[in-house]
């Protein structure tokens, strides 16, 4: 029997397909009996508590203007169909569809996790993105207030941080994040997908209005918190002509810089973004994917770094063009200020009397900064570059550690001597006699005893 209909109204995907993960797939279908179907049930979002161990996350892409992470929340109640933290959720079972909007976790000892970790010895402060997959903001942080706790620790570390929404919701939180910018801790962007609010009801159906948006930028900007933009994504033919009143109505709110990134559709994201096209724009359907394709060499989506976040070909290079032309035309190709890594220390626990000693709690050694050193496609609320091009990751010889496991990246042999394991022969066999342990023999020192003869 096909499931009872879900009832889709203010959600963004179309159906609730299974998760590639499970044994069984459900997939719906019209048995021409339309008069004798149940009535579609509401959808209701159910928040469930996520107990994470730990609450940083680190990554190494090259195309990413961040190495360190927090996300409070797993899964996202804005419902933006082009989301591309939707296929996440089919790890935990659950469908990329209606359940990424509707079925949400959250973490309710975020900070706790955080300030154990911060106050490791072996910590060395980095700049912390808060919202990389999904949005730190969504409504239900209004009750939850994890956002709130998280910046709350990072502030009374003085770590600097910077975070990503696309709700007017940011402004709660304005009592800290103007102290903490004018400190150099703090960053934020905005994304501003579209100014037609039908088309943003649409495609974002529960994140705020872009007037909302816009209204918020000026509102951060005035309390002196370096704001950024990002058109994300840009979907051709259905919202690219709008590449330039955006960053026009971004700069006039006062942001400092944009940014921007094309479409993404990896796994599950192209069924649901076409599904979705076809319900709510059919008549530009497949204009729209094709050349979205014509970015991604012929393919719905190509996930390699330096291309994927710009895609390739004529038409993502006439994007950059008219990106670039508008960034300079409304001034916002300026840098962003720096962030103060230096400042970050542990806060004294409760119980702490060193201070009364004259001791004073250092400051802990910063990384270095080598997350300036990203590509094109680093995010602009870092303040990173935006027009270098992504240099190719090195490749040479590789070796593994075992010297019968050696594998080369480019298919030569190896010009040095590997070490071989101390108790192995080179052609992996065992050895035929055994090196003699040293004795331990008991002190004598003191108790009159002889010591005991040298076995050797």
């Amino acid at each position: 029997m096909p499931p009872i209909p879900l009832q889709t109204k203010g959600r963004g995907a179309r159906t609730n397909d299974t998760s590639r993960f499970l044994s069984l797939q459900r997939e719906e279908f019209d048995d021409g009996w339309t008069a004798d179907d149940e009535k579609p049930k509401p959808l209701r979002t159910v928040v469930q508590a996520d107990h994470a161990k730990t609450i940083i996350a680190s990554n190494d892409s090259p195309d990413i203007g961040f190495n360190k992470s927090i996300n409070p929340y797993r899964g996202c109640e804005h419902g933006c169909i082009y989301c591309y933290a939707r296929p996440a959720h089919a790890y935990l079972g659950l469908s990329p569809g209606l359940d990424f909007e509707s079925k949400l976790f959250f973490k309710p000892f975020a900070h706790e996790l955080l300030a154990k970790e911060l106050s490791k010895k072996s910590y060395r402060p980095e700049v912390i993105h808060i919202g990389g997959d999904t949005d730190p903001y969504q409504p239900a942080e209004r009750k939850m207030r994890v956002t709130r706790r998280v910046i709350e620790t990072l502030y009374r570390f003085k770590h600097p941080f910077t975070l990503i929404t696309k709700s007017a919701l940011v402004l709660r939180d304005l009592d800290i994040l103007g102290p903490a910018a004018a400190e150099g801790l703090c960053r934020v962007a905005l994304s501003i997908t579209t100014l037609d609010r039908k088309l943003a009801r649409s495609m974002e159906p529960r994140a705020a209005t872009p007037g909302k948006r816009l209204e918020a930028v000026r509102a951060l900007s005035a309390a002196g918190v370096p704001t950024a933009v990002m058109f994300a994504p840009v979907i051709p033919a259905l919202n690219d002509h709008e590449l330039e009143a955006v960053l026009e109505a971004s700069a006039e709110a006062g942001a400092r810089t944009a940014g921007y990134v094309v479409v993404r559709l990896p796994r599950e994201i192209s069924s649901l973004f076409q599904q979705w096209l076809s319900s709510d724009h059919p008549g530009r359907a497949a204009r729209v994917m094709s050349l979205i394709r014509q970015t991604r060499g012929g393919a719905d989506y190509t996930a390699d770094w330096g291309k994927r976040q710009k895609g390739e070909g004529p038409v993502a290079e006439l994007i950059a063009a008219r990106f670039a032309a508008a960034k300079r035309r409304f001034g916002l190709d300026g840098e962003m200020p720096p962030m103060d890594l230096a400042a970050f220390k542990v806060p004294p626990k409760a119980g702490d009397q060193m201070d009364l000693f004259g001791e004073v709690v250092k400051a802990v050694k910063p990384q270095p900064d080598v997350v300036g050193l990203r590509g094109a496609t680093a995010n602009p609320v870092h303040g990173f570059p935006m027009s270098e091009t992504v240099s190719p990751l090195p490749v040479g010889t590789e070796p593994c550690l075992h010297r019968r496991h050696t594998f080369w990246q480019t298919g030569e042999a190896p010009t040095a001597e590997l070490p071989t394991l101390p108790g192995v022969e080179e052609d992996g066999a065992a050895p035929t006699a055994k090196t003699p342990r040293p004795v331990r023999r008991a002190a004598t020192r003191g108790t009159g005893r002889r010591a005991a003869p040298d076995p050797a």
